[in-house]
């Protein structure tokens, strides 16, 4: 996708609202301004929980209780692998 805009006497621009919704974009995002040859890359900033690895660690446990079943083979999950894969490709047809 590709557009275009004009660069205003203050120095700021504005993304194409098209362009801000398939990004996701919001008002107050935080974009990293990247030199990139003679042009820029705007990139979202990935915002932090603020929680430790540890607390999201945690969260899962609760969510997901642990598994005590017997190991799965690499070939097992390479099946279940394919057999998702298979599943979603009929999906998108």
């Amino acid at each position: 996708m590709n557009a275009q805009t004009t660069l205003s006497e203050k120095g700021q621009v504005v993304i194409p609202k098209d362009v801000r919704d398939s990004l996701g974009l919001v008002p107050g995002q935080r974009l990293d301004v990247i030199r990139s040859g003679n042009g820029v890359f705007l990139r979202p900033v990935l915002e932090k929980s603020g929680r430790s690895t540890v607390e999201i660690l945690a969260r899962l446990r609760e969510i997901r209780p642990p598994y005590h079943g017997p190991p799965a083979t690499i070939e097992e999950m390479n099946a279940a692998v394919d057999a998702m894969f298979a599943a979603k490709s009929r999906d998108d047809i």
